[in-house]
């Protein structure tokens, strides 16, 4: 049993706590694998959303996250309160050995090891609670990226491709915190296009080891790792192998801390490897299967990112609402000002939105995990396949959730004013720190592209044909219109919603069908197509979290959930009609131009609103309890 030495809020790790709670654990593991089995025949495929209907039934909620869970989530932020926050300004400024120290600790208490396995250090637990803990420290600004970077691109390659002797080696080390690790794939010419890199390993004569040499950038993590997982072409190979570096053996070469804009406390150098000896034991995963485990690993890494940004984005909103409470202008706070309410409530409901989606497809991802096991694959290549499975989601989520912080920091700087743009306050540290999230994980262009592109390809394969449903779109369009239902307020929303999808895959079909193979190169489209396929999930998600909360809590708990669903399903319906009419009209002529922006006006036709009022009620709510409380 690990007791901590430090005095802290929480007695001991969740380890101990885990230990000493094993029956209890135990009895709400087998209530999960319940809910797997209740729910696995409704599980949607990724991507599926768009064809098909969800019953709110069959979503998870973050309301439904349980006791075990909110222990893990509690002890994440105690230790933000405890051992961050306190230091942010040395945290930012680099101090030797400070990073390290408090991945140690977070080692410590067990927090490194969420998604390892209980045979090495760590206590293997869902999808669901690996995000949640991911969310929680979405708000200790530099020291949640060092964190991501090791628990998640740093350490689930070994997880997921290692073998066992490579398990036995470094994963307990790395769940303790004894060790720390990095990810190491980006080169100078090799960023975006990532298996363009130059790096090469060569075996030995002997054949003992492979010889590496090359150059990466952009590491998170590398001036004080242990372990690396680093990417490289074996001889001539086309494609990616993957190789453990310990970054003390001889010829590995760390450069200065890189000076950046935000996340100022990370590290961030530049590697370089000269004729450095990898014990061919050291390969992870199969020769030339490098750049599939980089794929897959992003995959994990954006979507966690998705619920990354939740935690900062909801300590930027407490500290908005803070300032606007204390700040008196014309001699009254101006949290009473109409344009302050504003900006608070539309903080809240894309934080909201986001939050619905992220955890909606988290759930997805331990059904199908679950699944796949039950069909006989090992944890490892279910857990693999579970996540690429919503590989379309994944990329949404980056895109979704890091405008959406973005979006809220912006905000929160306003809201300060002049006191926003000093040093002084956090909100300064958090906007600039919020910029990287679009171009981590893959940039969000490349996640637009991925969107649209991924979904069409799936589309394909699953033997759903976009190109002849678009085409019976547009045949159709003299025929009535299916009535908006009255009287029953989540099936006129679902009507909406229905509407929208059409939307997506009218645009789908038709850009599949002007441009055949050869799609890929109208990217600005595909943005228009990625950004509706994103606001649909993001709508489609908040309808059926408001549904479920509905059922489990009664009509009048969720007034002000119906208001945030209210205020994005009308916003939703006029970004979608300008981005499926921008897009028309970038590759549309003639009577078929007509036709299709004429069901675009009908597909996101939607009924008035008064959203000023909504959003002040939503507004009202946080200034009163004066904190993010959603």
């Amino acid at each position: 049993m690990v007791f901590l030495l430090n005095p802290l809020p929480y007695p001991i790790s969740i380890k101990s706590y885990i230990s000493i709670s094993i029956y209890f654990y135990t009895f709400a593991a087998n209530k999960y694998n319940e809910r797997y089995t209740m729910d696995k025949t409704n599980i949607l495929k990724g991507g599926e959303f768009l064809i098909k209907e969800t019953n709110a039934a069959d979503i998870f909620i973050p309301e439904e996250i349980d006791e075990e869970q909110r222990m893990i989530e509690q002890t994440c932020e105690d230790f933000l309160e405890t051992e961050v926050f306190p230091n942010l300004d040395r945290i930012d400024a680099q101090e030797e050995g400070l990073m390290r120290s408090l991945i140690q600790k977070a080692g410590d208490l067990g927090l490194l090891g969420i998604s390892v396995p209980e045979e090495y250090e760590g206590f293997e637990q869902s999808f669901v609670t690996s995000m949640l803990a991911s969310a929680a420290m979405g708000s200790g600004y530099s020291f949640s990226v060092a964190y991501s970077a090791h628990t998640g691109i740093g350490t689930l390659p070994i997880v997921y491709y290692g073998n066992e002797e490579q398990k036995q080696k470094y994963l307990p080390p790395l769940a303790t915190g004894e060790w720390a690790a990095a990810y190491c794939l980006t080169e100078p010419n090799a960023g975006s296009d990532a298996n363009s890199g130059k790096s090469k390993a060569v075996l030995s004569e002997d054949g003992k080891n492979y010889i590496l040499n090359g150059q990466k950038m952009w590491i998170t993590n590398g001036g004080f790792a242990d372990v690396l997982t680093v990417f490289a072409k074996i001889d001539n190979d086309r494609v990616y192998s993957a190789f453990i570096v310990e970054s003390g053996w001889e010829g590995v070469v760390i450069n200065p801390e890189e000076k950046k804009m935000g996340i100022k406390g990370s590290s961030t150098v530049q590697l370089f490897f000269n004729d450095v000896k990898v014990p061919i034991e050291n390969l992870l995963g199969k020769r030339g299967g490098g750049f599939r485990i980089a794929l897959n690993i992003l995959h994990m890494g954006r979507i966690k990112l998705g619920g990354t940004v939740l935690g900062a984005a909801k300590r930027a909103i407490s500290q908005s609402v803070n300032y606007a409470n204390e700040r008196k202008q014309f001699g009254q706070p101006i949290s009473n000002f109409a344009a302050i309410k504003y900006k608070l409530a539309e903080q809240v409901i894309r934080t909201w939105v986001t939050e619905s989606a992220v955890y909606r497809v988290s759930k997805n991802i331990d059904d199908m995990i679950n699944i796949l096991l039950e069909e006989g694959k090992s944890k490892q290549m279910a857990t693999i396949d579970g996540i690429a499975h919503y590989a379309i989601e994944a990329a949404a989520l980056k895109v979704f959730g890091s405008e959406a912080l973005n979006y809220v920091v912006d905000e929160a700087v306003q809201i300060f004013g002049g006191m926003g743009f000093s040093a002084e306050t956090d909100v300064d540290r958090a906007y600039r720190d919020s910029r990287i999230n679009r171009i981590f994980e893959g940039t969000n262009e490349i996640n637009r592209l991925l969107v649209s592109d991924t979904t069409i390809k799936k589309s394909l394969k699953t033997g759903f044909d976009v190109v002849r449903y678009a085409n019976s779109i547009i045949k159709d369009s003299d025929k009535e219109i299916e009535e908006v239902p009255t009287g029953n307020y989540f099936e006129e929303k679902k009507y909406y919603v229905r509407n929208f999808k059409k939307t997506a895959l009218l645009l789908l079909g038709t850009l599949s069908d002007k441009f055949d193979r050869d799609f890929l190169s109208e990217q600005e489209i595909l943005f228009n197509i990625s950004d509706v396929i994103m606001t649909v999930y993001g709508a489609e998600s908040t309808l059926l979290r408001v549904e479920k909360l509905q059922g489990m809590k009664g009509a009048d708990a969720i007034t002000l959930n119906k208001d945030m669903l209210d205020v994005y399903v009308y916003d939703s319906a006029c970004n979608i009609n300008k981005s499926a009419k921008d897009a028309i009209n970038s590759f549309v002529e003639g009577e078929e131009q007509e036709i299709m922006l004429e069901r675009i006006d009908t597909f996101t036709k939607v009924a008035p609103v008064n959203i000023k009022d909504a959003r002040r009620r939503i507004a009202d709510k946080l200034i009163d309890e004066n904190k993010y409380c959603f």
